[in-house]
C-alpha cells in the first residue's frame, strides 16, 4: 500500500512539475533568443517585487540583444515576445491587423465596466463600437470641443494666478484640468475642480486612476484569474455613480430635447434606428468610464512631464512664450481652433514629451491567426506564431533608441519641426494602426490648450521639491518618485493687447 502511495505521488508530481514548467521551456524549444525565467514569476522578478521600476524593466528586455528583430520573456508563465524592429512592428498593427486585432483585454473579468469597454472589446463588437465612436472625434467635433476645453482652462488660471505660492503640485492640479474637461466633454456637465475638489467626479477619478499596478499587470496575463476571485477595477461605489449620471444625462436630454457634440450623444443617436444594436446602459457606461480614465491620467502625466521640461529649459520655455505672444498679437488677442493649431513649436514640444514619456509605455496585440515571423538574428530560422500568442510593443524603447534618434536621451523639440518623425514607424505614442488611441486629436487639443493659457500668463521654473535628474517610481506608470513640483510664476512682461485679453478671459 505505501509503495502505491509513493508511486502515485511521484507520479502527480511529475506531472504538476511538468505542467508548471511547459511553458518556461517555450523559448528554449523553439531556439528562440529569451531572458532566463524563474518559476512561477517568469521574467518579471525584479518589477514584481519593486527591485526595478516598469521603465527600467522595458528597457532591459529591449536591450537584450541589440541585433535582434524579437526576444522573448515571460511574464509569470506567459511567453510573450518583445517585438523590436519597426518594420515588423509595421507588419503586426498595420499590414497584418487581421492576424494581430485584438489585446489581452478584461473580457474574461466579472467586472461589466472592464468587459464591455473599447480597450478590452474583440472582434466584430469592437469594431462595431470603434464605428461608432469615432465621429466623437473629427476635426469638427474638436472645434466645438475646443470651447469647452478653454472654458475649463480659464476656470483654471483663475485659481492659480495670483501665483507664487511656492512648490505647486502639477499631477494635483492638472488633474483637476483634465477631469474638468473630461466631464464637459463626455458627460455634458460644467464642473470646477479647483474651486470644488471634493466633487464626485474628481474624488472618483483618482480612485480609478490608481486600478493599476501589479493587480493590472497580473490580471491582464491570468484574466481567469480575476474571474475566479471575482475580482473588479471598479467598485460598486463608483460603478453606480457613473451610471446614475449616465442615466440622468440621458433622461434630461430626451426630456429638454437637448443635443451636444459629445460622445454620450452618439451613442443615444443611434436609438430606434434600423439595423443598429442599441446600446444598454452598461455599454455607454463603459465607454464613458474608461474615456474618462484614459484622459484623467494619462494627459494629466502628460501635462506634468512637458511643465518639467518646458521649466528645465529656460530656452525652450522662451521660444514657447514667444510663439504664443506672436500668434495672440497677429489674431488681435482672438484665439481660436484655427489660431491654436498654428502654433508649431507648441506641437512639437508636447511630441517631444510623448516621445521621451509615452503614456503607453507597450502595445499588446495577441495572435489570431497563424503567422510567420522573420528570424530573429542572421542564419536563424523563422517562427510560426500560433493562436493566442501575445506580442509586446516596447514603445518607450524604441523612442529612446538611438537608432532612431540622435541623442535619444535629451528633450528636443526641434527634431519635430520640419520633418515627418511624427508619422514614422519608430514613434507611435498613440499606437499604430485600426487600434490606435480613438482619442489622440482629443488629448493633443486638452493639453495644447492648458500649456498655451498657462504659458500666456506665467513662467514655470524649478522648485526645491523638483526632481533632478528625473528618477521613476518602481510601479506599472512612468511617474517621478517624488511627484511633480514646480514654481508658477506670473509673467513680468506682457504686451498691453495680451495682458487686456488674458485678464478678461
Amino acid at each position: 500500500m505505501e509503495y502505491w502511495t509513493i508511486f502515485l505521488l511521484i507520479v502527480i508530481s511529475v506531472i504538476s512539475i511538468h505542467y508548471l514548467f511547459k511553458n518556461l521551456n517555450f523559448f528554449k524549444r523553439h531556439n528562440i533568443i529569451h531572458l532566463s525565467p524563474i518559476p512561477i514569476l517568469g521574467s518579471v522578478i525584479s518589477f514584481t517585487f519593486r527591485r526595478m521600476s516598469f521603465f527600467d524593466f522595458i528597457l532591459k528586455i529591449y536591450n537584450f540583444n541589440l541585433n535582434a528583430k524579437y526576444v522573448g520573456f515571460y511574464v509569470m508563465m506567459t511567453p510573450i515576445l518583445m517585438i523590436r524592429d519597426p518594420e515588423l512592428i509595421k507588419n503586426i498593427l498595420i499590414k497584418n491587423f487581421e492576424s494581430f486585432p485584438n489585446r489581452n483585454g478584461f473580457t474574461e473579468l466579472n467586472d461589466l465596466l472592464f468587459k464591455k469597454n473599447l480597450f478590452s472589446l474583440h472582434g466584430e463588437k469592437w469594431r462595431n463600437v470603434r464605428t461608432l465612436l469615432s465621429p466623437s472625434f473629427t476635426c469638427s467635433k474638436m472645434k466645438m470641443m475646443f470651447t469647452l476645453m478653454s472654458e475649463c482652462a480659464k476656470d483654471f488660471m483663475k485659481s492659480i494666478l495670483p501665483t507664487n505660492k511656492g512648490s505647486v503640485n502639477m499631477k494635483d492640479v492638472f488633474s483637476k484640468y483634465t477631469n474638468d474637461v473630461i466631464v464637459t466633454c463626455a458627460y455634458g456637465i460644467k464642473i470646477d475642480s479647483m474651486k470644488d475638489p471634493t466633487n464626485k467626479f474628481y474624488i472618483y477619478g483618482k480612485e480609478l486612476s490608481n486600478f493599476g499596478g501589479i493587480k493590472f499587470f497580473i490580471l491582464a496575463a491570468f484574466p481567469r484569474l480575476g474571474q475566479i476571485l471575482n475580482i473588479k477595477f471598479v467598485n460598486h461605489n463608483v460603478s453606480q455613480f457613473f451610471k446614475n449620471v449616465m442615466k440622468t444625462t440621458i433622461a434630461t436630454r430626451d426630456a429638454e430635447q437637448i443635443k451636444r457634440p459629445d460622445m454620450l450623444q452618439l451613442m443615444m443617436d443611434i436609438r430606434g434606428k434600423e439595423g443598429q444594436r442599441e446600446l444598454e446602459i452598461d455599454d455607454m457606461t463603459a465607454q464613458a468610464l474608461i474615456f474618462y480614465i484614459g484622459g484623467f491620467e494619462t494627459n494629466s502625466n502628460t501635462m506634468c512631464f512637458a511643465a518639467h521640461e518646458i521649466a528645465a529649459n529656460p530656452e525652450i520655455q522662451t521660444k514657447l512664450q514667444q510663439e504664443i505672444d506672436n500668434v495672440l498679437q497677429e489674431s488681435n488677442g482672438e484665439v481660436s481652433y484655427e489660431v491654436i493649431n498654428r502654433l508649431e513649436y507648441l506641437d512639437a514640444v508636447i511630441n517631444e514629451t510623448l516621445r521621451l514619456y509615452p503614456a503607453t509605455m507597450v502595445l499588446e496585440r495577441m495572435c489570431e491567426k497563424t503567422f510567420e515571423l522573420p528570424p530573429a538574428l542572421p542564419n536563424e530560422k523563422p517562427f510560426i506564431m500560433k493562436k493566442g500568442m501575445l506580442v509586446w510593443i516596447p514603445v518607450l524603447a524604441i523612442h529612446r533608441d538611438e537608432k532612431y534618434y540622435d541623442n535619444p536621451d535629451k528633450f528636443d523639440p526641434e527634431r519635430f519641426l520640419n520633418n515627418k518623425m511624427h508619422n514614422s514607424s519608430s514613434y507611435m505614442p498613440f499606437g499604430l494602426g485600426p487600434r490606435m488611441c480613438i482619442a489622440n486629436r482629443f488629448s493633443m487639443l486638452e493639453i495644447k490648450v492648458l500649456l498655451f493659457n498657462l504659458l500666456a500668463r506665467c513662467e514655470l521654473k524649478p522648485s526645491v521639491k523638483t526632481m533632478s535628474p528625473m528618477k521613476f517610481s518602481k510601479d506599472f506608470v512612468i511617474m517621478p518618485e517624488d511627484g511633480f513640483w514646480l514654481n508658477i510664476q506670473r509673467r513680468k512682461s506682457i504686451h498691453p493687447i495680451l495682458e487686456s485679453t488674458i485678464l478678461n478671459n
